[in-house]
């Protein structure tokens, strides 16, 4: 079923092009790991399962890491009532409500379709937004559902999961094993660290590339879909400058998981690395915003909910 969220083929283009890429460098990977590990039913096997567990348990992967819970309706009406609002708006289906007891204010989606998606908001993120902020958070969400670049992150981030951890694996069985081993397993150890690890660069840059992108384009969808591209502003300026407060240390579990984030769990702005960032700058996404808001002829500005 086609939500009414506006479509963008930018965002489409940029979803089928990064799956292509990494769809070959997929095949190379796993034929590398065959020549050098000289067993491909293992490694058919091995990568099939990991792929398939992490496609159609992703949503519950997710909730589980970030400590979220599916919440009832008589448990939090009012955010049942933003999401029930907003899903009818988009003609699309209702997600999976949840809520992470987290004091990072914060908001992700996940899941690999429409009709198996969780929304889940932080405690955090419910007790700092005004309800104009907290639609325009949910709308983004929503929106990453309704355009199905969920299911690609969760697909693309796949294969950068397997190299880093056959990159791990193969250097710990080096370091505690090392001795027991002749040249030429060493050299095919050696060689599977250095074609695991240039698989996880090229996916890292990959998936940064098109998750920049589908922040701005969820940000648009969200704003035009509520038609208040100022209050979703407020929200970002509010939770960025929020996270910017908490240290550092309690960031860290989190930002393992900025891909998902509605804001990165980073606490400052990035410099050089903004262009290895999950998210573009809160200044691109909130300019962009006040475009949108100029196009509609919104009176309030970005950064103050109208």
């Amino acid at each position: 079923m086609q939500s009414r969220f506006r479509s963008d083929r930018r965002l489409t283009v940029r979803m089928t092009v990064t799956l292509f890429l990494l769809g070959l460098l997929y095949v190379g990977f796993v034929a590398a790991l065959i020549v050098l590990l000289k067993s491909w039913l293992l490694v058919v096997v091995l990568v099939g399962a990991m792929f398939v567990a992490q496609f159609w348990f992703s949503d519950r992967i997710a909730m589980f890491a970030m400590r979220g819970r599916v919440v009832e309706r008589e448990e939090y009406p009012e955010l049942h009532a933003v999401v029930d609002r907003l899903c009818a708006i988009a003609d699309m289906p209702k997600p999976v409500v949840a809520v992470s007891e987290m004091d990072m204010p914060n908001a992700f989606a996940t899941g690999r379709n429409p009709d198996h998606a969780v929304v889940c908001v932080t405690t955090g993120l419910l007790r700092r937004l005004e309800p104009a902020e907290l639609e325009g958070v949910l709308a983004h969400e929503l929106s990453h559902v309704a355009h199905k670049d969920v299911a690609v992150i969760t697909v693309a981030s796949f294969l950068g999961v397997i190299a880093g951890l056959v990159v791990r694996f193969a250097f710990y069985s080096q370091i505690f094993g090392g001795g027991r081993r002749d040249q030429n397993t060493a050299a095919v150890f050696a060689a599977v660290i250095g074609v695991s690890a240039a698989v996880y660069a090229i996916s890292f840059l990959l998936i940064r590339a098109l998750s920049r992108y589908r922040e701005l384009a969820a940000d648009r969808a969200a704003a035009q879909l509520t038609g208040r591209p100022s209050a979703l502003a407020s929200a970002l300026t509010k939770v960025s400058g929020d996270i910017a407060r908490i240290p550092t240390k309690d960031l860290r579990t989190a930002q393992a998981f900025n891909a998902f984030y509605f804001t990165p769990a980073t606490g400052k702005e990035p410099g050089i690395e903004r262009f290895f960032s999950t998210h573009p700058p809160l200044e691109q996404r909130l300019e962009q915003l006040g475009r949108i808001s100029a196009e509609l002829g919104e009176a309030a500005t970005p950064g103050k909910a109208g």
